[in-house]
């Protein structure tokens, strides 16, 4: 049974603050993200003398009018008015804010009534199909220890769906000795400090068994750079701009029509998981998404692939009239 609230709404932003912390397990950006974000909910408050008001006493009323104060709002830079996912963001942060109340059993506005402001168009996704993956697996010079190190670094993007950032940290003791012909499961720490398992296929397996017997360092990282020497112990760590590079290079070696990054790779993954029938919640899993709706863009371009299908092969669509 929810109870009364006792203070001001406001007062309650320290609590929140702690709890996303601590039991959601954000990170510092993301705690100081949602601070920001609900200075200007707070500042809409004090502005319309609402500062005092309890969370039982936010209506859906309001929230309209502090919809219509965000989309009237001057962007400080452009002097133009908010950009709709630039809105979504303080809707999100007080939809958060909400969640919070409603987990602590506080009467307030239940968080589905906070809607988002939609967006003109579908964001588009990019992604590679597997005949341009496969052209863009074969572009490094396997000849060389840094060819065999970009094919595995390829691989494991595309096999895994990492974001570059988990790609980047991962360390040789976390792979251990690698068998000829086995997958490999990784725990790696994503956003939010949240573990999951990544897979590595056993073709990609392969390829990070040959880049490390070619390795006679110590440096921990399991990825690293060539072109400088370690200075007083210093790891070689690749880092997220040189793994951007690296993709870069290789798709214009292999003459790829679309812009490909390390992201790409990952869209391309979950893509290819979603076209072979995997469920939508086990690609969320897979990619370590902590809510499904960030999972849920890729079923534009599944859709449409769907219905490509449906055009090229159903056989309604070849009756004469």
């Amino acid at each position: 049974m929810s109870k009364a609230p006792s203070k001001a709404l406001i007062a309650y932003l320290p609590d929140f603050l702690d709890y996303t912390e601590i039991v959601k397990g954000l990170a510092e950006n993301s705690l100081k993200n949602y601070h920001r974000f609900l200075q200007k909910f707070i500042f809409w408050l004090k502005e319309n003398n609402l500062q005092k008001i309890r969370p039982d006493q936010l209506t859906a009323d309001l929230v309209w009018q502090y919809r219509l104060f965000l989309s009237r709002s001057a962007n400080k830079k452009t002097r133009s008015g908010l950009k709709k996912n630039t809105q979504n963001l303080y809707l999100i942060a007080l939809r958060a804010l909400l969640e919070f109340f409603a987990e602590k059993d506080i009467q307030s506005l239940p968080p589905s009534k906070v809607k988002l402001a939609k967006e003109k168009g579908d964001k588009e996704i990019k992604f590679l199909n597997l005949q341009q993956i496969e052209s863009l697996l074969l572009s490094p010079n396997l000849k060389t220890q840094i060819g065999r190190r970009d094919r595995a670094i390829l691989e494991a993007l595309f096999s895994t769906g990492l974001r570059v950032e988990e790609l980047v940290n991962l360390n040789r003791d976390q792979i251990g000795p690698l068998p000829r012909s086995r997958e490999l499961e990784v725990a790696v720490i994503g956003k939010g400090r949240k573990i999951r398992t990544v897979y590595f296929s056993e073709r990609s397996v392969a390829w990070l068994k040959k880049y490390l017997d070619s390795r006679h360092d110590l440096d921990q990282a399991l990825f690293i750079n060539y072109w400088r020497a370690a200075k007083n112990g210093d790891s070689r760590r690749l880092t997220k701009k040189s793994i951007e590079d690296i993709v870069k290079k290789y798709v214009r070696q292999a003459g790829l029509p679309v812009m490909a990054t390390p992201h790409t790779l990952r869209h391309s993954f979950a893509t290819d998981l979603l076209m072979q029938g995997v469920d939508l919640r086990l690609v969320q899993e897979f990619l370590g998404h902590r809510n499904i709706a960030t999972t849920q863009i890729y079923t534009h371009v599944t859709n449409k692939q769907l219905k490509d299908v449906h055009h090229r092969l159903h056989g309604g669509t070849k009756i004469k009239n």
